[in-house]
């Protein structure tokens, strides 16, 4: 494996921050985070690009700041997208198989045949993803190669988005003079990071809080059963702490981020915050309390909303293993409660595990869709290179098979 090979670049496009996190690939068996990049983000609304020029500009400072960190030229990033333009479906395909054995040109087929649905025009497929293999008539298999047979069948989850948003993203890119290596879901790219494989097995929601959007991703058995976007985010809590406590924008953000609690019950009468006021008006001094009665509200919209999506699998006993909240707001204090209270569920918050390096700097929830995306470009690599050999050893067996003969 070359230099270039070992490092990994995931850019996370964010409503409220562009992040850069490099990731170096070591004895191709873990990776270790090595750069750190982030700037703040104007160009994007919901997760999506409204304004080029100064998506670029963040994304250039956000990887030159992780340049130096590493010590590296970034040439090529795996970037995630969200937004209310993402849609999810389930989809199957059928084909027979041809040698009674399952080959990778099999399992190559059957995928093409799930994604072959019809899809709005301006939408493109950006994952199908497997949830099980079946094979006459035997259901549950993950991994169907080698396997004897006549009838392969599999079961995906295939997620759209819309077009021009993806060029849109796509271009910023491209502008920042970078090259994107594939573009992720962001909610997937989160799991990389958050989840345990036993996690995914029992089955999990995966619920990504960021600036713009609200993303979940729900596991049952190992694979994706439902994907689903909320436009609703943490710069939701910013615009309503901002009216209800009367202060400028960018001084709800700093008291968010300082003081923020979702849960009233959680707080002392006593404890007061001094809030700064609009047009050149004395600060005042405010109960935290009053803070938190304007977030909780927030906090239970959003996690009302996602017990409907999670309804929509027909059984919450699926996710026996509860909910797990990552990205920049699920750092309130309390909201783990509010969760816990409107869900029904366990519920905790993740960080990105396993992964070495600098692993105390991106132990916070909202660097879960940065690793991750290094994360699923490491694991995809390593996917690519077996089927590789798997598809090297059946050459070898057919060519073995046909010298037989001679």
């Amino acid at each position: 494996m070359s230099k270039e090979e070992e490092i990994l670049v995931g850019l996370d496009v964010g409503t409220t921050k562009i992040c850069a996190i490099v990731a170096e690939v070591i004895d191709n068996k873990r990776i270790d985070i090595i750069g750190i990049g982030s700037h703040p983000s104007t160009g994007l609304k919901k997760g999506m690009v409204i304004n080029i020029e100064s998506t670029v500009k963040a994304i250039k400072r956000a990887i030159e700041e992780a340049e130096l960190m590493a010590g590296i030229d970034i040439g090529s990033v795996y970037t995630g997208i969200a937004g209310g333009h993402i849609k999810g479906l389930n989809s199957n395909g059928v084909v027979a198989v041809k040698e009674q054995e399952v080959t990778r040109l099999d399992i190559e087929r059957v995928l093409d045949a799930a994604r072959t649905l019809a899809i709005p025009d301006n939408q493109q497929i950006l994952h199908v993803l497997p949830q099980e293999f079946i094979i006459d008539h035997q259901d549950g298999i993950k991994e169907p190669f080698g396997m004897s047979g006549v009838r392969l069948e599999v079961l995906v989850h295939i997620i759209t988005g819309a077009v021009t948003s993806a060029q849109n993203i796509e271009k910023c890119i491209q502008h920042a003079g970078l090259d994107m290596a594939e573009m992720i879901l962001q909610p997937i790219a989160s799991s990389e990071a958050i989840l345990t494989p036993e996690e995914k097995e029992l089955g999990v929601a995966v619920v990504d809080i960021g600036g713009g959007t609200t993303d979940i991703a729900t596991f049952v058995d190992g694979g994706i059963r439902h994907t689903a976007i909320i436009p609703i985010g943490g710069s939701h809590f910013t615009n309503d702490i901002a009216i209800g406590l009367r202060t400028p924008r960018a001084e709800a953000e700093k008291i968010k981020i300082k003081y923020g609690c979702a849960s009233v019950d959680l707080l002392g009468e006593n404890e007061i915050i001094e809030v700064p006021s609009v047009g050149g008006r004395p600060p005042r001094q405010l109960s935290r309390q009053l803070l938190a009665e304007i977030i909780e509200p927030r906090a239970e919209e959003i996690f009302s909303l996602v017990a409907q999506e999670i309804e929509k699998l027909g059984d919450e006993d699926r996710i026996a293993s509860g909910i797990v909240i990552t990205g920049g707001t699920s750092s309130f204090n309390g909201i783990v409660e509010v969760a816990e209270r409107i869900l029904g569920l366990p519920v905790r918050v993740g960080v990105p595990i396993e992964i070495g390096g600098l692993v105390d700097v991106v132990n916070k929830p909202e660097y879960a869709t940065g690793v991750g995306l290094t994360l699923y470009a490491f694991r995809n690599k390593k996917e690519k290179v077996t089927h590789r050999k798997g598809k090297q050893k059946t050459f070898q067996r057919m060519s073995a098979w046909v010298k037989g003969f001679f």
